[in-house]
């Protein structure tokens, strides 16, 4: 038996033999807990597996927006696929050109300089080297924040279990409380003209953590009183995940350098991006050499940009993915307070960022395999492992919607039975 890929069914073991061979032990352990299933195809809100099983997607960290394999991402990917995939960087290239405007029409105004990259890391890496430039040595991130693991990027995210085997990492780095503007302020005053403020307007692998309502222009502020930089990590957040273009949105804030990842590819290519003042990009725009990568600004990846803005705004995504965040929410909570409440501590969210917080580490990870056990992916949150994180893409039917629900109904059922057989203190 194959599936339409044609893809054996029973390369399961030889798969996971490759990756313990070649790629990580750990790696093969976990998929090990999921029963080695082995994704092979995908098309909208559904992926497929070796054997035929059909899952529906609400993880893949915030990348799905447009689900898998969009029309328009894919016709425009396919048509630069057979002229032009990869540029000299020599000669000038149009598809690039035509991207940065695509990204800076869906931009805050006064943000209309554009370096891309490859990786939500890489942006991280780019809004640093700026602030560098512009002479602002030290850097203040926030606890539970998640950046990236490139070395810059690790050094401004705040867990030690990432941090550990890397140190010494950059210098000068301060971790702050998520939400503290008293915290930031003191911060600040005490080293004016010279700080970089790098931070998540929803902490998504933090857990889904909402700051309170204001902070965000908060801490805008108290960056432009002591002559800060002001770096916003839009890298899971951006492209309408949280019910807008972007989180800042809410607030109306404009940070010196805007971060955009994860959706910017249309889940067809890796794609990154940072999104600067004139000001702020100014060491670029007089030094075009000074930071520099093979890839950036591609074509086929300029050409997944175009297809996804264009995407997002003729099927009005953004509108979308606040309302399917507004019914999935209030649902998703009567159902883990009806069949969990005393094993759930909250449930939270912002637009299709939404957040399910368990006692402990080991039960979420529980109810991930039972809700994948019931057709559903999700994901943990890699700073708040209490959190199961479901990021779906805003292109969900309403059956779709019905069936995510009914799998949570029946996997927390689950959970319960579940953890009445785990041994006390352990699972």
């Amino acid at each position: 038996m194959t599936t339409s890929v044609d893809v054996p069914v029973g390369q399961e073991e030889e798969v996971l033999r490759l990756y313990r061979a070649h790629l990580s032990k750990g790696r093969a352990t976990l998929a090990e807990l999921f029963g080695t299933h082995m994704e092979v195809e995908s098309q909208g809100a559904w992926l497929t597996t070796s054997d035929g099983e059909r899952f529906l997607n609400a993880g893949g960290y915030g990348v799905f927006i447009l689900g898998a394999r969009h029309p328009v991402v894919m016709e425009a990917v396919r048509r630069q696929l057979e002229t032009h995939p990869v540029a000299t960087r020599i000669l000038l290239e149009p598809t690039v050109a035509r991207a940065a405007e695509a990204l800076v029409s869906v931009a805050p105004e006064g943000l209309d300089r554009v370096h891309f990259a490859l990786s939500g890391a890489e942006a991280v890496e780019t809004g640093l080297k700026l602030a560098r430039a512009n002479g602002r040595k030290r850097t203040v991130s926030m606890k539970g924040g998640y950046h990236g693991k490139t070395l810059g990027a690790l050094s401004a995210t705040a867990k030690d279990v990432y941090q550990a085997p890397f140190r010494p990492l950059i210098p000068d780095v301060t971790h702050l409380p998520f939400g503290d503007i008293g915290a930031l302020r003191a911060e600040l005053s005490q080293h004016p003209g010279e700080v970089c403020v790098v931070i998540e307007p929803v902490q998504g692998e933090g857990g889904v953590v909402i700051p309170p309502k204001g902070y965000l222009k908060q801490v805008e502020e108290a960056v432009r009183e002591y002559d800060g930089f002001l770096v916003l990590d839009e890298v899971q957040t951006g492209f309408g995940r949280l019910g807008e273009w972007w989180g800042l949105d809410v607030e109306g804030v404009r940070p010196d350098v805007l971060l955009a990842g994860k959706a910017l590819g249309g889940g067809v290519v890796p794609v990154s991006a940072a999104i600067a003042t004139r000001k702020a990009f100014r060491p670029f725009d007089k030094d075009p050499y000074v930071h520099t990568a093979t890839f950036s600004g591609q074509p086929l990846l300029m050409a997944a940009v175009q297809g996804t803005v264009r995407a997002i705004r003729e099927e009005e995504l953004v509108p979308r993915a606040r309302e399917l965040g507004a019914r999935l929410l209030p649902q998703i909570t009567e159902i883990a307070r009806r069949n969990i409440p005393d094993l759930v501590v909250e449930v939270r969210g912002q637009g299709l960022l939404i957040g399910v917080e368990l006692i402990e580490p080991g039960l979420a990870g529980e109810l991930l395999i039972e809700l994948f056990n019931h057709g559903v992916v999700a994901n943990h949150s890699m700073n708040g492992s209490s959190v199961v994180r479901f990021t779906p893409p805003a292109i969900l039917t309403d059956r779709d919607v019905e069936f995510l629900l009914d799998s949570f109904d029946k996997a927390t059922i689950d959970l319960v039975r579940r953890s009445a057989t785990m041994p006390e203190g352990g699972n």
